[in-house]
């Protein structure tokens, strides 16, 4: 665990978990942010580690669940799918 991550309070964790599609999921910024780096860097570096992670590590919103997590307040923009 990166030292970073070790020292973010339990609870900031625990609100970036959304239920989405039955899963528990983190979405990309709340993850870059708990890491403090760029949302791009860490969409990067899972890209070019992919065979690192499970495949369904990372799956994309689709328009309706951005819109209403949108509406929720949750996020305030993103890429969805068409």
């Amino acid at each position: 665990m990166s030292k970073a991550l070790a020292q973010v309070p339990i609870e900031h964790v625990e609100k970036a978990i959304l239920l989405v599609r039955g899963e528990k999921v983190i979405l990309d910024t709340d993850l870059a942010t708990l890491y403090d780096v760029e949302t791009r860097s860490l969409l990067q570096a899972v890209k070019r580690n992919s065979e690192r992670f499970p495949s369904d590590f990372i799956f994309q919103l689709t328009r309706k669940e951005a819109d209403s997590l949108r509406s929720q307040s949750v996020i305030s923009k993103g890429r969805v799918s068409p």
